[in-house]
């Protein structure tokens, strides 16, 4: 009798996990690639206004075609200059052009093109993304202030302090709100007590007075940056108890959950607990809150600025380049001025959006 054949290994359906950084990174550039295509236009826009902002904050010196003070006196309150697209006849010059604008009529500060001259606007020149050929010719975009500075580059640089502030602000607050909130809810008794009635006590305080006159205790002579750093550890401590006690509810409710209850018999510490079981029970909530806690820092910021107490001039931020629009005057004769609040606004809705989506994505009950 014949010996009957060895039968082939059929080649497995799906290939052993690859290890290593690489393929992490693989896999994580592989997945962000199905949340971009699986996510709405909306948290696409929003995503990329974020991104657009935050490369102002990063590149402002090469994004911003002028030094944020630098003024120009004969050009206050100058009106948006339009650009031009060149002949190709005159590209040995540059591609795009301005006519340069005369003020004629110094009392009202209007402005009249000046067609016997051309201002050409020159892109990756000076190691700036676009400028003009002399610094004495300068090409507005979206107008100046009433010193004359551009207005585009004054955002340009005050993405630094308005995108920023609320990174670094929710950071703080939000990771110490998590923590203690956290904490107590898993503790109970009257450590749970004593942590709440202080969070009471500050919650009751009146938060936008308490700013105030907290941020009145700054000193005038302080740098640019540490008066951000004063302004976010401010603000910080005003938000972060309304978070914690927020957590600590939802903490409390997970406290006697089945699962925290069979690692508290395992023997799981009460650390092990808090950081496996408690934390990402609430991360959800968490980053939807801090999402939308981002836009109350960047308008606490601008109220402080506006009132005179937060970022000085001449350094920028999207708070004190918008007290020029305080007078209604100034709006109706130069409306050009509301546009940094039409950053701020874009930037509160973009994060709105995208929390809401990230709520939807971390939500337990969504995860399949």
């Amino acid at each position: 009798m014949s010996a009957l054949p060895k039968p082939v290994a059929e080649p497995s359906a799906t290939p052993p996990p690859q290890r290593g950084a690489a393929a992490r990174l693989r896999r994580f550039v592989a997945g962000a690639r199905l949340e971009w295509r699986r996510a709405p236009y909306t948290v696409r826009l929003s995503v990329s206004a974020l991104l657009v902002f935050y490369l102002f904050a990063a590149a402002s010196p090469i994004i911003a075609p002028y030094d944020p003070t630098q003024q120009y006196r004969n050009l206050p309150d100058c009106p948006p200059m339009r650009l031009h697209l060149a002949p190709p006849s005159q590209w040995s010059h540059g591609f795009f052009f301005a006519y340069p604008m005369t003020m004629t009529d110094a009392m009202a500060r209007r402005f009249a093109e000046d067609r016997t001259r051309r201002t050409w606007v020159r892109l990756f020149h000076r190691g700036h993304l676009f400028t003009t050929d002399l610094p004495a010719d300068p090409y507005f975009m979206l107008g100046s202030e009433n010193l004359g500075r551009d207005l585009f580059s004054r955002i340009v640089y005050g993405a630094r302090v308005s995108m920023c502030i609320g990174l670094v602000g929710v950071f703080i607050s939000f990771s110490l709100g998590i923590l203690v909130g956290a904490f107590s809810g898993l503790m109970g008794g009257m450590t749970d007590n004593l942590i709440m009635r202080w969070c009471e006590i500050e919650m009751s305080l009146p938060s936008f007075y308490f700013l105030l006159a907290l941020a009145a205790v700054i000193p005038s002579g302080m740098s640019t940056v540490a008066t951000f750093f004063m302004i976010v550890a401010i603000m910080a401590f005003i938000s972060w108890a309304g978070f914690a006690r927020v957590i600590r509810g939802m903490a409390a409710a997970v406290r006697s959950a089945p699962y925290v209850e069979a690692g508290r018999a395992l023997g799981a510490s009460r650390t092990r607990l808090l950081i496996l079981h408690v934390i990402p029970t609430v991360l959800g909530f968490a980053a939807v809150n801090a999402s939308l806690s981002i836009p109350g820092y960047i308008l606490g910021e601008s109220s402080l600025s506006l009132l005179g107490l937060g970022i000085q001039e001449p350094a920028a931020s999207w708070g004190n380049l918008l007290s020029q629009a305080m007078d209604p005057q100034n709006i109706e004769h130069y409306p050009w001025v509301l546009i940094p609040g039409i950053f701020i606004s874009l930037a509160v809705m973009a994060f709105n959006f995208l929390g809401d989506y990230l709520r939807d994505r971390l939500d337990p009950s969504n995860l399949n």
